[in-house]
């Protein structure tokens, strides 16, 4: 059966709603960081992408150069065409190019979870529908965030802004306890952040610059100890054969 718009509607419902949560709290950190309402939600609008964004608001309010603001950017966004060219290869029909760019700029990890895993084959008006209300969800909370902040006292402000970091470690700790190679991964990070943050020399280098390092340097290391090993075509004719 080919999924239908609405299909996708009801399928984003939950996200829609976490997604408000979470960026209820980039609004708070982005009018905490002088950018106001207009411009929080217009980064909302047009980006739809958590960490990216809560880097880039912090580079911007750095007044980071624009090169080290989109490489960094670019770096932690990687991840997406990875998922964007896993799903096109569940297409239901042959798409246009203005269609998979719409299809791509929606691609988040939660939307992609949901689509890759659906056992029908994806279609572009289900995609659609699924990127509806998580997109809306997104932006509407971006909004009410930068809105409410302004109103909200000192005291409340400041625990709201322990969310994201929250955020962030129930987003790594589970990964973290089942895989050695995200855990080490993420002390690797943690180590090189710290240094350039705190040794002389090291900390005059920008914060933009920072994220490129220990992002590069963290990865590069990871894939080298921890490579992922498919296995031989032969090994497994005889893992059949044996059994």
């Amino acid at each position: 059966m080919k999924l239908k718009y609405f299909d996708g509607i009801k399928d984003g419902l939950p996200v829609c709603f976490a997604y408000l949560v979470v960026s209820f709290t980039f609004g708070i950190a982005a009018s905490g960081l002088g950018i106001n309402t207009f411009w929080a939600t217009l980064i909302s609008a047009t980006n739809l992408t958590s960490a990216g964004q809560f880097a880039g608001i912090k580079m911007i309010a750095l007044e980071t150069g624009l090169i080290e603001i989109f490489i960094a950017v670019f770096i932690i966004n990687s991840r997406y065409m990875l998922m964007s060219l896993s799903l096109s290869q569940s297409l239901t029909e042959k798409l246009g190019t203005f269609k998979r760019l719409c299809m791509s700029f929606f691609v988040t990890d939660e939307i992609f979870a949901i689509a890759n895993f659906r056992k029908d084959r994806l279609s572009f008006k289900y995609f659609m529908g699924l990127a509806t209300t998580p997109y809306f969800g997104w932006s509407i909370g971006t909004l009410l965030g930068s809105l409410t902040n302004s109103i909200l006292p000192p005291s409340l402000e400041s625990a709201m802004g322990i969310a994201l970091y929250c955020m962030f470690i129930a987003i790594i700790i589970p990964p973290a306890i089942k895989s050695k190679a995200i855990t080490f991964c993420i002390a690797i990070s943690v180590i090189l952040s710290v240094l350039l943050y705190y040794v002389p020399i090291l900390n005059k280098i920008s914060f933009g610059v920072s994220i490129i390092i220990s992002a590069l340097i963290s990865a590069g290391l990871t894939a080298y100890i921890f490579p992922i090993r498919e296995r031989d075509d032969e090994e497994g004719k005889e893992a059949q054969n044996a059994v």
